[in-house]
């Protein structure tokens, strides 16, 4: 047998859906709850422009397309179309207050380059 041979087999794995950090679910249900209205969801996607190629955007929508992604943390639901999922799969949605203001932000291992702002990347 060859070293290739009797090498280990390396399993491949499902990819990762994109998490919500426990900063994200607190604020999109602090917002969701000053709007009144239960059945808000955060949705994120993403849209061609910005300095690096692509843009992400944030929206609050009671809809659910058939193709939609969800992910549900904490009570609150985030909601990822079927063109945008491709982009941001393995991503995480967080929520941070600092200097710069407060704002969602998208952490994508998939992102090769991003602007200094962080709200457009390049694959």
């Amino acid at each position: 047998m060859t070293a290739a041979e009797n090498a280990p087999v390396v399993g491949t794995h499902d990819a990762v859906a994109i998490a919500l950090t426990d900063n994200a679910s607190s604020k999109i249900l602090t917002l969701i709850q000053e709007e009144g209205n239960p059945e808000l969801k955060l949705r994120v996607f993403v849209t061609g422009g910005g300095c690096s190629g692509f843009q992400y955007g944030f929206t609050f929508d009671e809809t659910l397309n058939d193709d939609d992604t969800t992910v549900e943390k904490q009570g609150v639901t985030l909601v990822v179309d079927s063109l945008s999922y491709q982009y941001l799969v393995g991503s995480t949605v967080d929520y941070l207050e600092g200097l710069e203001g407060s704002r969602f932000v998208v952490n994508n291992p998939n992102a090769t380059t991003t602007c200094g702002c962080g709200s457009s990347f390049s694959i």
